[in-house]
């Protein structure tokens, strides 16, 4: 770097990094407000609740987003059909929309006739415990679809194209083949679909509450605690999901593709 150019780095520089700072102030800040009063809560039966389930729902939610976005991710990258770039949009809607409306969509879609004969003769899901894995998939699911379909075009073709001249089937390259390439964007699309299922608030608190022992994730506990005035326990929530976030984000550094998260992990 010339000594002409400093300033002008520098200049990026301070722009970039008041950003970094403020990220950093709220975290410190969050931290400094954590008192053993707010730590305390953390052995009460709600929150530990509160914590296993909101596990068990981004699991659940990460792992069949991941399903459906690798065969999603990899048509909407290798073929080409009339109205794809309708169904691209379609597909970002989750992604655009305010969580609250997401929530509010689905309770609508539950209370409408179709969505009452499902929950009477199949399963209850409105305010119910599957809601959760709903409401978090909904939202999640977009986020796999995109880092997948990065994935897939950040492939070269040209290793199934291969198998299939030597005798494979579409369906034998793509197991065969490409599956196995695509291993880390599939672990980093199920990373990032878990992320986002673990800190999702607006469709769960729309679609299934916030009932304790019952339909309560974390994110919701922040909101709980908060509304009764314990504010370092809400502190000391919101502490432990930053942790939780950082380390996935360190995770999805290692696994990559570095452009599918930097493109797809964002609020």
């Amino acid at each position: 770097m010339s000594r002409e150019d400093r300033p002008f780095i520098v200049a990026l520089s301070i722009l970039g990094g008041a950003y970094v700072v403020l990220i950093l102030a709220m975290v410190l800040a969050n931290a400094q407000y954590v008192t053993r009063k707010g730590l305390v809560g953390f052995g009460t039966p709600e929150i530990q609740f509160a914590i296993w389930f909101s596990l068990l729902t981004s699991s659940i939610s990460a792992l069949v987003s991941t399903v459906i976005a690798v065969p999603l991710g990899y048509l909407m990258s290798r073929t080409e059909f009339r109205g794809k770039r309708l169904l691209d949009a379609v597909l970002d809607i989750p992604i655009v929309l305010p969580p609250l409306v997401i929530g509010l969509s689905l309770l609508i879609l539950f209370q409408s006739w179709p969505g009452r004969m499902f929950q009477k003769h199949v399963l209850e899901v409105t305010f119910e415990r599957p809601s959760v894995v709903l409401a978090q998939f909904a939202v999640a699911c977009a986020f796999a679809v995109r880092a997948m379909k990065i994935t897939f075009d950040q492939m070269t073709p040209r290793s199934e194209q291969v198998a299939m001249t030597l005798g494979c089937t579409w369906q034998q390259a793509f197991v065969r083949v490409v599956l196995p390439e695509a291993r880390r964007g599939i672990l980093a699309a199920f990373a990032i679909a878990w992320a986002r299922s673990f800190g999702e608030f607006g469709p769960v608190l729309v679609f299934s509450g916030a009932t304790r022992m019952k339909t309560e994730v974390l994110s919701t506990t922040v909101f709980l605690e908060l509304s009764v005035g314990r504010i370092e326990a809400a502190a000391a929530v919101s502490l432990f999901m930053v942790v939780i976030a950082m380390g996935v984000l360190l995770v999805l550094r290692f696994l990559g593709p570095a452009e599918a998260v930097g493109r797809t992990v964002r609020p």
